[in-house]
């Protein structure tokens, strides 16, 4: 049996300082990046920020044999000063032969990529913009920037040939006229694709109709009625067929989950098995985060020969189906289109927490393989020393979606944040706050900060600044005796970016033997680069056997030894230098406090299972309920001094 013991110590300080592969989804995103700096100058950014866009509604012609496009689309938006020009981007490559304000034609010119649109219109006032063009999108061999916002390939697997879209960070100009702001949300989106009859085109929202023109056309209507960001929005035509089933998430109707998957008769049973389990999925991720945000519409994928996925606000484009890549892009409708990130240089709260979904999904379903996910993250993102999580060069489409910082140490670092707060009720509280707070919005890193504190009580700062702003791992470093059912340790801290990130203050959980050959867990602080302390143990121990034995913490491999000549004189447990006194101590019941009757206090309680109550300001607690074992009280004064004290409750 495992037993965890929690305390905190006084410390001695030495120091002034208190290979997995990439993600799919991340090979994909880099492919297609390029930066907005490159079509736009500063001064035509500052004009598209003169207005909001409400809607937009795609009417398209496609084929899956060609990324040709011809038709119109029509936005309608609202000014937010007067305005005498309007800009939308469309890439110079596609032709523009007319555009009308307010259903009126308008005169218009074009600077590359910008189209400017002579107006008139007053401050607070809406208006409508339809824009006809037609022509071929660059593809990435010729477009200079990189990537390309529509694509037509070929699948070898499967014999397929297929058009589609994919927009992210900055190539929706590619395909469609557009503002191409993370911040500036359109309430909603229709989409009208008119393919040959041989073929299905999928994209967001609900299938409303399917139009045959009798010509050997079928026009394919689809409405979305939440709020989106323009790379959201797309596209994907070819043969497909519709695979439809349903998630069944408690607290809600079915859900659909529409499918549109090649017509190649060996392909659906090939991903039957990989395309139910979206369902589980959904289920799971809706009791985690909160219901599935467009539960009233459907989920859904469109297969496209891409080497990994891309998620699409309810219609995923994928390449294939396996559990890691489905659950990844699902968590997404949660973590990047429900709520989005409010710049590049935050794209962890879209990616980080996307891939720690897919840690949630082995440890729920798959629980067998967690440890090894966890562990290859870790591997992955210490096969080099630097790198921070927040994305300081954001014009760099390698660093923002970067395998190793964006996807692997932002998951491993919000595993750590649960570790922390060591308490998964209210980790998960925090998370579904966030989700709630940020519904249908933008956000920071720091935001998802807010709502975890808020949530748990736990001060996450230094955590941020260490793992999120800052760069680098640890090395623990353990010397340690026992003697007299006392254990001594001594805990060195070497870091791979010191000259960045000197120490990192998680705490750190030492697993020993015990003399019966069971394991004990010990929790303990990390103020300074070296400490050292002293624990009474109540039981032999024979070894220490490792450091972080759950994985909680990307750190390096160090070394444990023993030295029978090292003893630490310090113990918080000895130490009451304040004048504070509990009594009685051990106690059934009730426990008092005094020597802090004239300071302002708030008190919690570690449980021997490491989770923290917070108890309030009474000087007096009553421990009846709580079970026989060793709790450690948490004093923390309002000028911020913390003290701990260790209390052992009798049966």
């Amino acid at each position: 049996m495992r037993r965890i013991i929690f305390f905190l110590f006084i410390s001695l300080s030495f120091s002034c300082f208190s290979q997995k592969e990439k993600f799919s989804c991340s090979n994909v995103k880099q492919k297609h990046f390029h930066t907005k700096s490159n079509t736009l100058s500063l001064h035509q950014i500052k004009l598209t920020e003169k207005y909001d866009v409400n809607y937009y509604n795609l009417n398209l012609s496609m084929s899956n044999l060609s990324t040709y496009i011809n038709g119109f689309v029509t936005i309608h938006a609202k000014s937010l000063t007067s305005l005498d020009t309007v800009l939308f981007e469309l890439h110079q490559q596609l032709n523009v032969s007319t555009i009308e304000l307010n259903n009126e034609n308008v005169a218009f010119t074009r600077n590359s990529s910008a189209i400017i649109i002579n107006t008139n219109i007053q401050a607070n006032t809406s208006f409508s913009i339809k824009i006809f063009y037609e022509g071929t999108p660059p593809d990435a061999v010729s477009n200079p920037l990189g990537g390309s916002g529509m694509t037509n390939d070929f699948s070898p697997s499967w014999g397929n040939q297929v058009t589609w879209t994919l927009s992210e960070p900055f190539s929706a100009f590619e395909w469609f006229p557009v503002k191409q702001s993370l911040i500036d949300k359109a309430d909603s989106v229709e989409v009208n694709i008119t393919v040959p009859s041989n073929c299905k085109a999928g994209s967001n929202g609900i299938l409303m109709s399917v139009t045959n023109d009798g010509n050997g056309n079928s026009t394919y209507h689809w409405k979305h009625n939440h709020p989106i960001d323009y790379y959201l929005i797309s596209v994907a035509v070819a043969e497909y067929v519709d695979y439809s089933i349903y998630a069944n998430p408690v607290g809600s109707d079915p859900v659909l989950i529409q499918n549109y998957v090649y017509n190649n008769p060996q392909t659906l049973p090939n991903f039957q098995q990989d395309i139910d389990e979206t369902a589980t999925f959904i289920e799971l991720y809706s009791e985690l985060f909160g219901l599935y945000p467009f539960a009233d519409e459907k989920y859904g994928h469109c297969m496209a020969p891409l080497g990994g996925g891309m998620e699409h606000q309810t219609m995923t484009t994928q390449g294939y189906f396996e559990k890691s890549l489905t659950s990844h892009e699902l968590a997404h409708q949660w973590w990047g289109d429900q709520v989005t990130c409010q710049s590049w240089a935050d794209i962890w709260v879209n990616e980080g927490f996307a891939s720690y979904s897919e840690y949630l999904m082995f440890e729920h379903l798959y629980p067998d393989e967690k440890e090894q996910d966890m562990l290859n993250r870790h591997d992955y993102i210490m096969s080099e020393p630097n790198g921070s999580i927040y994305v300081l060069d954001s014009l760099n489409g390698g660093r923002i979606f970067s395998g190793r910082l964006t996807y692997d140490k932002g998951a491993a670092f919000i595993h750590t944040l649960r570790y922390i707060i060591n308490n998964d009720e209210l980790f998960f509280e925090g998370l579904r706050n966030y989700q709630q707070s940020f519904k249908n919005k933008t956000a920071l890193g720091i935001d998802v900060q807010a709502s975890l504190e808020s949530a748990s009580g736990v001060d996450l700062s230094a955590a941020f600044e260490e793992w999120y702003f800052g760069e680098g791992f640890p090395t623990y470093n353990v010397t340690w005796n026992y003697e007299n059912y006392r254990l001594h340790l001594k805990v060195e801290q070497n870091v791979s970016a010191g000259n960045i990130t000197p120490l990192f203050t998680t705490p750190l959980e030492i697993k020993c033997r015990k003399s019966n050959f069971s394991d004990t867990i010990i929790r303990m602080e990390l103020p300074s680069q070296t400490t050292i302390f002293s624990l009474p143990t109540g039981f032999p121990i024979t070894t220490v056997l490792n450091v972080d034995p759950n994985n909680w913490i990307v750190n390096g491999t160090g070394t444990i030894q023993k030295d029978e000549t090292f003893f630490a004189e310090t113990s918080i447990f000895e130490n009451n230098e304040e004048g504070i006194i509990i009594y009685p101590n051990p106690t059934s019941d009730l426990i008092s406090i005094k020597g802090l009757e004239n300071k302002k206090c708030k008190f919690s309680l570690i449980q021997p299972d490491g989770k923290t109550m917070n108890i309030g300001a009474s000087n007096s607690i009553d421990l009846t309920s709580y079970s026989a074992g060793i709790y450690v009280l948490f004093i923390e004064e309002l000028e911020s001094k913390k003290q701990y004290r260790k209390i052992i409750k009798k049966k």
